[in-house]
């Protein structure tokens, strides 16, 4: 087997430059494959070993690679936006005048540093005046309303079993822990992460004035406080039950249950009319309920400070933005922080997106790729159908509604056909807090207009510059923002194997998402209700199973294992997705022929494809706190874990028994 891959590689060596003498353009990393190993032991390692072993990660980042890390590049395109725009003058009110503005606001550290954290002051002070219950929920509703949240998760979403009205939503929140489990776990990483969390406490405690004894006792009540916070929170597995996380109830009965909470002035106070809100995790808020009678005031208030600093910190002097990384770091493994334009890019793709991703699109976005993609979109719907057709443990009718659903999907791809726009907000060049603060509030007021009101299906979850794709079961739809048309998911010029084994997974990996376990829950027009059978659901759950079962065993760092239950939706969509991708691709011309280019045929090039695109490296720390939260794989099961059940690929391939991720055909997954 050895032989027959350093015979190939070979191949591909000669291949690589045309007639002329000229270096051709090519899309698979030839150079970077570790032929040492076997396709079938490690298909991640063959594409990527070389590069991997050698890839340095910045010092100022965690990871380094494809997807979520391609957006590290594609923020120096948006720097080079900034710093060219936020130098010249603008018409004032002009979106650049605005991104440009707020971007120099941000970069002047000279002011920033000399205000110290007196932006803060006055909300301390309002902190301070808290006298009873009634005024604490008061000071909690009017500083979500600028984005400093802290015990009301809040916020205005499709009702999920009406989804044409926007309603009112209250989720879990209240701690500082990435999850609630952080909390109660006794490992050495966990304990080095807790203690790093009480010693940032303590020195955002100091930093505002008082001493080391009192910061500690500070730290202490807060950390307590939040502890018992997260004893009532669902873990993140949990809060994949769509059904489980949907309780929609009066505020007349909220009133008379959670009589602390005081609901009804709580959303005067938030300038929300409704009758109902849907309860997303209610034991979270029965024990806020229970914890705002037996907590004294004085320690809510310490808590509300505590909350109030980590909202702000990065957004102060030095002292506070070295104290955020301090613990940050401890998190992602990452030595050195960010530069201040890299910061500072950030915020504005955040806080002024559509603003800027209108600037982007301007300058680096082809046009002609959304027609292409399009193209390849109505193609993998085309294959997902067919594989519908002939599913063997899916009856007649559940097939009629899927299929339906499947071609009421709204393709979203580029950017949106219709701009936010930011016209009630002003920025001040020279007040970055103010500015943030200002953003805040209209970001909320933005939220609220939505209450109680139609669904506008044409808005986007997402800025056209990020590197990323997604479906949405509210809106039933796949977005497709302009960062992620780029290599190695997408090349004018690269033949189709590359492009379907690269944007055309991702587009199958979407589409697949409107019928994984949360999805499959959503009708076409995106609410929660049934259109299956009850035998043919049995069945789809006994397969999703063997998904959480397969994705258990694998291991990502010494005895720590992907969790499979967690990434279950996800690994359906990556199974699925390489499925229609490859059923698509044998469509095109070169998917039914067998020339060689760089060596390899044609099916070759399209599992390359996808092992390049997941060619990702990150730091252990980062990995950690990844399998902990994140509802996706490591890049390295992105890859093998799917290909484990794919056929093609063991014939493209020559897999054998024997191969370390050869399985048997009782054990691979077929779901779509």
């Amino acid at each position: 087997m050895k032989k027959y891959f350093y015979l190939t590689l070979i191949l591909a060596l000669s291949a690589a430059w045309d007639n002329s003498g000229s270096p051709k353009k090519r899309f698979v990393d030839v150079p970077g494959l570790d032929v040492s190993i076997k396709p079938g032991d490690n298909f991640f390692r063959y594409v990527n070993g070389r590069w991997y072993d050698t890839a340095k990660i910045a010092a100022d980042q965690a990871g380094i690679g494809s997807y979520s890390f391609l957006n590290i590049p594609q923020k120096e395109l948006l720097q080079h936006i900034l710093d060219s725009i936020s130098k010249k003058s603008h018409t004032p009110g002009s979106i650049d005048q605005k991104v440009g503005d707020f971007y120099a606001s941000g970069m002047d550290t000279v002011t920033i540093n000399k205000r110290g954290y007196e932006p803060i002051q006055p909300i301390l002070k309002g902190i301070d005046a808290i006298s009873d219950l009634p005024s604490l929920l008061k000071f909690v509703a009017v500083e979500l309303k600028a984005g400093n949240r802290s015990i009301i998760g809040f916020g205005i979403s499709p009702d999920d079993k009406n989804s044409n009205i926007n309603i009112a939503h209250a989720y879990q929140t209240g701690i500082g822990l990435p999850e609630r489990d952080y909390y109660f776990k006794t490992d050495p990483s966990t304990l080095r992460i807790q203690e790093a969390y009480k010693k940032y406490l303590i020195l955002l405690f100091t930093l505002t004035g008082n001493d080391r004894a009192t910061a500690e006792k500070n730290a202490e009540i807060v950390y307590d406080l939040e502890r018992q916070i997260a004893a009532s929170h669902k873990t993140n597995i949990e809060l994949r039950d769509v059904k489980a996380n949907y309780n929609k109830i009066a505020i007349t009965s909220l009133t008379q249950t959670e009589p602390n909470l005081s609901w009804s002035t709580l959303l005067v106070n938030l300038d929300a009319k409704t009758d109902t809100i849907d309860i997303g995790q209610p034991a979270y808020y029965g024990k806020l309920n229970d914890l705002l009678g037996s907590i004294s005031i004085h320690d809510w208030k310490i808590y509300l400070k505590a909350g109030t600093l980590k909202t702000y910190a990065e957004a102060l002097s030095k002292p506070f933005t070295d104290a955020s990384f301090e613990f940050s770091k401890v998190l992602s493994g990452q030595t050195v922080q960010k530069s201040r334009r890299q910061i500072m890019t950030q915020n504005v793709d955040v806080f002024l997106g559509q603003a800027l991703g209108q600037l982007y699109v301007k300058r680096y976005f082809n046009e002609d790729a959304k027609k292409r993609v399009l193209a390849l979109v109505n193609n993998l719907q085309k294959s997902f159908e067919n594989r519908i057709n002939h599913l063997d443990w899916m009856s007649d009718s559940t097939k009629q509604k899927a299929k339906e659903k499947l071609y009421a999907i709204t393709k979203k791809i580029g950017y949106p056909d219709k701009w936010r726009n930011y016209d009630q907000v002003q920025i001040d060049r020279s007040k970055y807090f103010e500015n943030l603060l200002a953003l805040g509030k209209n970001q909320y007021i933005f939220q609220l207009a939505r209450l109680n009101k139609p669904v506008d299906r044409s808005e986007w979850g997402t800025t056209p510059s990020t590197v990323t794709a997604y479906y949405n079961p509210s809106f039933n739809e796949i977005v497709f923002p302009a960062g992620i048309l780029q290599f190695p998911y997408f090349d004018f010029s690269a033949d189709d194997a590359i492009n379907y084994g690269g944007i055309g997974m991702v587009i199958g990996h979407e589409m697949t998402h409107a019928f994984d376990d949360q999805g499959a829950q959503f009708d076409k027009e995106g609410n929660v209700k049934n259109w299956w059978t009850k035998e043919d659901y049995e069945k789809f759950k006994a397969k999703t199973k063997m998904v959480v079962d397969l994705y258990s065993s694998f291991t990502v760092l010494d005895s720590i294992h992907v969790k499979g239950a967690l990434t279950l939706g996800e690994n359906t969509a990556d199974n699925g997705g390489i499925a229609i991708a490859y059923d698509a691709f044998k469509m095109t011309k070169q998917g039914q022929d067998t020339s060689r280019i760089d060596g390899f045929t044609p099916d070759q090039r399209f599992f390359l494809s996808i092992g390049r695109i997941w060619r990702v490296k990150t730091r252990d720390a980062f990995m950690l706190t990844y399998v902990n939260t994140n509802p996706h794989s490591p890049a390295t099961w992105r890859v093998n874990g799917p290909l484990m059940s794919f056929a093609p690929f063991y014939k493209a391939f020559h897999v054998q028994p024997g191969d370390k991720n050869y399985l048997p055909e009782d054990k691979r997954i077929k779901i779509w």
